[in-house]
């Protein structure tokens, strides 16, 4: 069965594809929306960061290359619209391949996780061993650099299963926990469940003294004009803090700014992931506000913004322990993922963990160049390095 494309003027490429059944390196501008919508939906775990619009979204702003491609399994028509797993990738020098290329699932700031979309259903290891066979076909039998893979995930350990059935080699080069919250059966069984009533203590405290000082509201958007004024006030308030001064705010660029208003628009053409975005008011002004991706009935949370000015009364960390209420009382996922990196100050109020790794995966035949353990060894000295240079960036 061929791959669910966008006919083009490659016509040969086309009918190549139509051919083989076996996983194919296609541009992601050839696959047929439908299709790659109906995967992001059928996916085991999906997470939002490979479905459709959020690609385009970066391809559109610029922040993707335009002819990123994707390493595709196709599969019968009928079951996830004829994908059967999908793996956006690029090529690009690094010190685990001595500053040749390497492959890498593609990633920006606004990417947190990185396991491939695989349908779910019967013969799942079966595709996911047609998506490592293309991983390896897909890199000429490059090494891997594998950044953000939730290894103990369905698609995570899968796919690492599906590497040692190979014959790969795989390094970890670090690793760490990620805060994830389960919903519980109401909001008050989670209140009596968590290991930190401490923290939930002093955030009521925190809420009151914000509430002394006007009317506090929570509002949530999901789509239409309010959806796009809590996005307008997103960017403001985001670009008046730290990371505008840091010009890494995403209204501090053309490019994150385009990205932003592509990604985080919703009508009936847009497809997965759904989108929301929750605020914190203080006499109708916007004191923390949080854009999440909803998918799989995951919400990510994506970026979160707050008044500084207000910092003495953590209206971000309010802003959270009202989105876990509405977790409770409407059910919008079932779980939330704090899609942070080491040291999130969520870690105090989201019970569960996620292990997050980076990996190095090389092919059979591919280590004559260097062994994949020294390869890790200097993927873990950048590791080092970068951090000491942020240490030191921080003292000033």
């Amino acid at each position: 069965m061929g791959l669910p494309l966008r006919r083009s003027p490659h016509v040969a490429l086309d009918a190549a594809l139509d051919a083989a059944p076996e996983a194919a390196v296609v541009p992601v501008s050839a696959l047929e929306p439908g299709a790659w919508d109906a995967l992001a939906l059928a996916a085991v775990e999906p997470h939002p960061f490979y479905a459709r619009r959020p690609v385009e979204a970066h391809r559109a702003s610029g922040l993707a290359p335009a002819d990123l491609a994707a390493v595709v399994v196709p599969g019968p028509a009928g079951v996830s619209g004829g994908l059967a797993a999908l793996l956006p990738f690029v090529l690009r020098a690094d010190i685990a391949g001595l500053g040749a290329a390497i492959a890498q699932p593609f990633l920006s700031p606004y990417v947190t996780a990185s396991a491939p979309l695989v349908a779910d259903g019967p013969d799942l290891d079966l595709r996911l061993d047609a998506l490592v066979a293309g991983l390896a076909r897909a890199s000429g039998g490059r090494c891997w650099r594998w950044p953000l893979l939730a290894v103990e995930s369905r698609p995570g350990a899968g796919l690492l299963a599906a590497m040692a059935r190979a014959g790969w080699q795989v390094a970890t080069v670090a690793s760490f926990e990620r805060p994830v919250l389960d919903r519980r059966a109401s909001h008050l069984a989670f209140l009596a469940d968590h290991p930190h009533k401490s923290r939930l203590k002093d955030l009521r405290r925190r809420r009151r003294r914000l509430a002394e000082s006007g009317a506090l509201a929570f509002e949530t958007a999901t789509e239409g004009p309010a959806l796009e004024q809590a996005l307008d006030a997103f960017l403001a308030l985001e670009a008046a803090g730290w990371k505008g001064e840091a010009g890494t705010a995403l209204a501090s660029r053309p490019d994150s700014a385009r990205f932003a208003r592509a990604l985080f628009r919703q009508d009936e053409t847009s497809g997965p992931p759904a989108v929301r975005a929750d605020s914190l008011c203080l006499d109708g002004r916007t004191i923390a506000a949080s854009l999440a991706l909803v998918s799989g009935r995951t919400a990510y949370l994506l970026k979160t913004a707050y008044d500084e000015s207000l910092r003495a009364h953590a209206p971000g960390l309010v802003l959270e322990d009202e989105i876990i209420r509405a977790l409770h009382d409407t059910t919008f996922a079932d779980r939330l993922d704090s899609a942070t990196l080491p040291g999130s100050p969520l870690e105090g109020l989201f019970p569960e963990r996620v292990r997050i790794a980076e990996i190095l995966a090389l092919p059979p035949g591919g280590g004559s160049l260097l062994p994949l353990e020294r390869r890790a060894d200097l993927a873990r000295f950048e590791h080092r390095a970068r951090a000491e240079v942020k240490r030191l960036i921080g003292r000033r």
